[in-house]
């Protein structure tokens, strides 16, 4: 079972200068993923005749589809078709049906076709066309040497167009790839180093067609599995095998399977409860609640927020004890404690969640560093606190410090809170 293999090439000064970003590829590889080809590399190059041709003279080497975005426009910078024309040692010549779409178009916006707009539709003799239908510039099919050269508009809507139309087909058709079948699993609260060291027997038993992949973030630790095969109801069966041998290993941290967040989660849960929550903060600045409204229907279970930025909020808006607050300080269990408890008085909800710490780059002192943060959670049963020691800059302590909220609510709706 021989793997099928691609490499995206984006050709554009503007991609290289960040003058925009390349969404397309990221598109490219999980519709090519869809049909069983893996994408090996993506390049970018300039809008140079030398520097593309390196770039496909590489891709060569180690993919057996070469797919090519940008640089066929109609002016001179757009040199894509041109060093295809001589990199297959051809010619240009007129593609009848390419010129009536686009003087289809023209004709349509009532714009009367030019010199240059009809040059589009002279491509190399030696491709099969590809009809762009939603725009001037038709894409190229190549076949040398069991490789696939296709090029394509680097125009987001055109590219989709064409790719779901004629060239997702057509390469699934030219190789007949393994069927590719991925299982994501989200995890939160335990650190990459540690999950690694709790998988690797399991990890290294795995069979040869299956994979995991380790993909860390802010919020937790993305586990992909990766099974390749020709038969997908046994490619699903094993899949599913060591899906369940992973989840007894490390159940705990799970938060969900597939492609959902945290706060999504979150959201479940209020919702299976008829559960209602609000926010007081501090330190995060509203960023807490901003990831809980940011799920559609959260108004059923989202209640309100206090930014109690300032003491003296914390005092008028939450009823937080001055005393409390001129013994303990704004950054400490005691005061996080009444925050959540009166937040969720305040707005008579089922639960309430509230965070107070040192966000820097200032305002530390050595008792509380910058990244000293309190949390709590507060429902009628119980109110959980928690300590957070995370240093790695402003915007990264707020959305650690949102990350750890919501897995506290998590872990307490569920009944998972460690001691």
């Amino acid at each position: 079972m021989k793997a099928v293999t691609a490499e995206i090439i984006t050709i554009g000064d503007e991609i290289l200068f960040g003058q925009i970003v390349d969404t397309n590829s990221a598109w490219m590889g999980t519709e090519l993923t869809k049909i069983g080809i893996r994408v090996k590399q993506i390049t970018s190059v300039s809008d140079d005749a030398t520097h593309i041709v390196a770039a496909l003279n590489d891709a060569r080497t180690r993919a057996d589809a070469i797919l090519i975005t940008g640089g066929l426009g109609p002016t001179k910078d757009d040199l894509t078709k041109t060093v295809l024309t001589e990199y297959f040692h051809t010619e240009l010549q007129l593609h009848e049906p390419s010129l009536a779409d686009v003087q289809a178009i023209f004709k349509n916006r009532n714009i009367e076709l030019s010199e240059l707009n009809r040059q589009q539709a002279f491509l190399p003799a030696a491709c099969t066309p590809v009809r762009n239908a939603i725009g001037t510039a038709p894409g190229m099919w190549f076949e040398e040497d069991g490789k696939v050269f296709v090029s394509m508009p680097g125009v987001p809507f055109e590219m989709k167009r064409m790719m779901t139309d004629i060239v997702l087909p057509q390469l699934k058709a030219f190789f007949d790839p393994p069927q590719i079948i991925h299982k994501v699993v989200q995890t939160v609260g335990i650190p990459e180093s540690t999950l690694a060291e709790t998988l690797e027997p399991w990890e290294t038993s795995l069979p040869p067609h299956i994979r995991l992949a380790y993909l860390p973030h802010i919020n937790g630790v993305r586990l992909r599995l990766t099974g390749t095969g020709q038969e997908p109801e046994k490619l699903e069966d094993d899949l599913l095998e060591q899906l369940n041998q992973l989840t007894d290993l490390i159940s705990p941290y799970i938060f969900a399977y597939g492609e959902i967040s945290l706060e999504e989660v979150v959201g479940m849960l209020l919702n299976a409860r008829n559960y209602t929550i609000a926010t007081a903060e501090s330190c995060t600045g509203g960023y807490l609640a901003h990831k809980i409204t940011s799920i559609a229907g959260s108004s059923m279970y989202f209640m309100g927020s206090v930014v109690a930025y300032h003491n003296d909020v914390k005092v008028k808006e939450l009823k937080v004890n001055p005393e409390i607050l001129a013994q303990y300080g704004a950054v400490s269990e005691q005061v996080v404690r009444e925050m959540a408890e009166n937040v969720r008085l305040k707005f008579g909800t089922n639960v309430g969640v509230a965070t107070s710490g040192i966000a820097g780059p200032g305002g530390g002192t050595p008792d509380k560093p910058v990244g000293t943060i309190w949390i709590a959670y507060s429902d009628k049963e119980k109110t959980v606190t928690k300590q957070l020691r995370y240093n790695k800059g402003r915007l990264l302590n707020i959305e650690y410090t949102a990350m750890v909220a919501l897995n506290l609510i998590r872990q307490s709706l569920t009944g998972t809170v460690e001691e």
